[in-house]
C-alpha cells in the first residue's frame, strides 16, 4: 500500500497546510510542541530484491516526499488526519486509542475495519513499535497530520516513506530520538511484522541516511552503509513512470523472493550445511556458517561452476514442499500450486550484487576523471539487470517499451527499478539528453491518454533534514 499525492513543495507550504488542518479538524488542541519529519522517495539505480539477499544496493534520493507533524496528546487517543487520501477514495481521517495498539493483529483488523484505511497500517504499525519496543505513549496518544507530494504505487516507496516519516515525528513528540541505522531497522520491522510486506531494508536505509545529489551505497547484511557516491560531472540518473502499478506485496515479487530463498536451502542442503534462526536478530532471519545466511555471498563464478545446472529452471510448490520442505524465508511461504524460477532468482542474487558493485566503481572513477568514456558500459549494466527482472518473473511490457525507446533515442541506458512489475524506469544519460528524456516521456504518454510522473532532482534524507518544531499558537493565527 502507498501514500497518496498532493501538491507540497517546503517547509512553508506544509506549514500552511497543518494551519488549515487546526481549524478544520480541531487539529493540535494543546500548546505543545509540533514535531515535523520529511521523508523522501528513493529512486533505485541498482539493487532491487538484492538488500533480501543481503546483497549491495546503490540508491538515490527523489525531491518528491510525504510530511508528518505529530503532537503528544494527554489522553490515549490517536487521531490521524490525511487530506490527500481523498482523490484516491480512501479514508482521510482515523482515530483510536493507545490501548487498541495491543498485539500486531490487533493493529491489522483496525485499519481493515474501515474502507480505505489500509494506508493507516503504516501509522499505526509506527505507533505500535514505538509504544511496544521503545516504551513510548505512556502518558497519552498522539495527533497526527499528513501531506505528501510523493506519488503512490509507483515503486519508490512511498510506503516506506510514510512508516519512516511516522517513526520520526512521533517518537519526537514522545521525547525519544530514533536516527540511523536503527531507525531504518524499525521501519523495515513495521512492514515486515506489522504489514505482512516481504521487503528487505533498502528502502528504509535510503530513505533515512540519503543526501540530496548523492546515491547511498550499502552492503544489506543487515545494513552497512559505505561513504557516499557523487554523480559524475554530466551524468544524470532520471525516472519516468510507467504507469503501471506494483506493489512488494505482489504475487510476482513474492515468487521471486520466495524462490531465491529456496534456491538458498537447495545449495546448502548439497553441501550439508545446517541452516538455523539466527538468535537476537531483531528482523527474523536464518543463517548458517559458510554464506551466514546472505545468498548474495555466493560469488556468481562459484554458482556457475558448481550449482547452477544442479538447481532446478522451475518447480511447482507442492513438488518443492514434497522433496525439501519449506523453505528459509520468514516473510514468504512456498505456495504449493505456484510455479517458482528458481535457478534464474539465485542467478540474479548473485549476478545483481556483482553488477551493483561494478556500477559503483565505475561512477566513483568517473568521478575522479577516470574512463571518461565510461557511460555506456554503465547503461549497458543497467539493461543486464533490467533483462534479469524479466528472467526472475517480475518482468512487465510498459518498462519493457520505456527501456527500448531509452535505447533508440541513443542514450546511454535504462532499467526497471525496485520490486519490478511495474513502476518506475530510471535512465542514465548526460545531462544535455534530458530533453530526449521529455521527449520519451510525451511520446509514451501521449500513446497511453496520460502524461507519465518524471522523478528529477534529489533531496536530504530524514537524518539530514531532522526535526523541525513548531508552536501551534502562530498556526492558529494564519487562519
Amino acid at each position: 500500500m502507498s501514500f497518496p499525492a498532493q501538491t507540497l513543495s517546503n517547509m512553508q507550504s506544509f506549514e500552511d497546510q497543518i494551519a488549515t488542518a487546526v481549524v478544520a479538524h480541531g487539529l493540535f488542541p494543546t500548546e505543545k510542541p509540533i514535531y515535523v519529519s520529511r521523508a523522501p522517495g528513493r529512486l533505485d539505480v541498482m539493487g532491487g530484491n538484492v538488500d533480501y539477499t543481503g546483497g549491495n544496493v546503490l540508491q538515490g534520493l527523489l525531491r518528491e516526499a510525504i510530511w508528518v507533524a505529530a503532537q503528544a496528546r494527554t489522553d490515549e487517543a490517536i487521531r490521524i488526519v490525511n487530506p490527500g487520501a481523498e482523490q484516491f477514495g480512501w479514508n482521510t481521517e482515523f482515530e483510536a486509542q493507545m490501548s487498541d495498539l495491543c498485539d500486531v493483529e490487533s493493529v491489522r483488523a483496525l485499519c481493515q475495519s474501515q474502507p480505505g484505511s489500509l494506508w493507516v497500517c503504516y501509522v499505526l504499525g509506527a505507533l505500535y513499535f514505538l509504544k511496544n519496543l521503545r516504551g513510548c505513549g505512556e502518558a497519552g496518544g498522539v495527533d497526527l497530520f499528513l501531506a505528501s507530494d510523493l506519488p503512490p504505487n509507483k515503486g519508490v516507496s512511498s510506503s516506506a516513506a510514510l512508516g519512516i516519516a511516522t517513526l520520526k515525528a512521533a517518537s519526537a513528540a514522545w521525547g525519544v530520538t530514533l536516527e540511523g541505522t536503527d531507525l531504518a531497522t524499525a521501519g523495515q520491522w513495521v512492514e515486515n511484522v506489522v504489514v505482512g510486506a516481504a521487503c528487505g531494508i533498502m528502502d528504509q536505509a535510503a530513505i533515512v541516511l540519503g543526501r540530496e545529489g548523492y546515491l547511498l551505497p550499502m552492503l544489506c547484511q543487515p545494513c552497512q552503509p559505505s561513504p557516499l557516491v557523487t554523480l559524475p560531472a554530466g551524468v544524470r540518473i532520471i525516472g519516468i513512470d510507467s504507469m503501471a502499478a506494483r506493489s512488494t506485496t505482489s504475487t510476482a515479487y513474492e515468487t521471486a523472493r520466495a524462490a531465491a530463498f529456496m534456491g538458498y536451502k537447495l545449495i546448502c542442503q548439497r553441501e550439508g550445511i545446517e541452516i538455523t534462526p539466527e538468535q537476537g536478530a531483531e528482523i527474523p532471519r536464518w543463517t548458517e556458517e559458510r554464506w551466514h545466511g546472505h545468498l548474495s555471498n555466493l560469488a556468481p563464478s562459484e554458482f556457475r561452476a558448481r550449482y547452477e545446472r544442479l538447481l532446478p529452471k522451475s518447480i511447482k510448490g507442492s513438488e518443492f514442499l514434497a522433496s525439501t520442505g519449506e523453505h528459509v524465508d520468514p516473510f514468504t511461504r512456498v505456495d504449493p500450486e505456484t510455479q517458482y524460477p528458481v535457478r534464474a532468482a539465485v542467478r540474479y542474487a548473485t549476478e545483481e550484487n556483482l553488477r551493483v558493485q561494478t556500477v559503483r566503481t565505475l561512477l566513483e572513477a568517473m568521478a575522479f576523471g577516470r574512463m571518461e568514456n565510461a557511460l555506456p558500459l554503465l547503461g549497458e549494466i543497467l539493461c543486464q539487470s533490467h533483462v534479469a527482472y524479466s528472467e526472475c518473473g517480475l518482468g512487465n511490457e510498459a518498462c519493457d517499451d520505456l527501456v527500448r525507446r531509452v535505447l533508440t533515442h541513443g542514450l546511454a541506458g535504462a532499467k526497471m527499478t525496485g520490486g519490478g512489475g511495474g513502476g518506475v524506469v530510471a535512465i542514465v544519460c548526460r545531462s544535455e539528453d534530458e530533453h530526449s528524456v521529455r521527449a520519451i516521456a510525451e511520446a509514451y504518454g501521449k500513446e497511453r491518454g496520460a502524461m507519465p510522473h518524471i522523478f528529477e532532482g534529489s533531496s536530504d534524507g530524514v537524518d539530514a533534514f531532522g526535526v523541525r518544531v513548531l508552536q501551534p499558537a502562530p498556526l492558529r493565527r494564519r487562519q
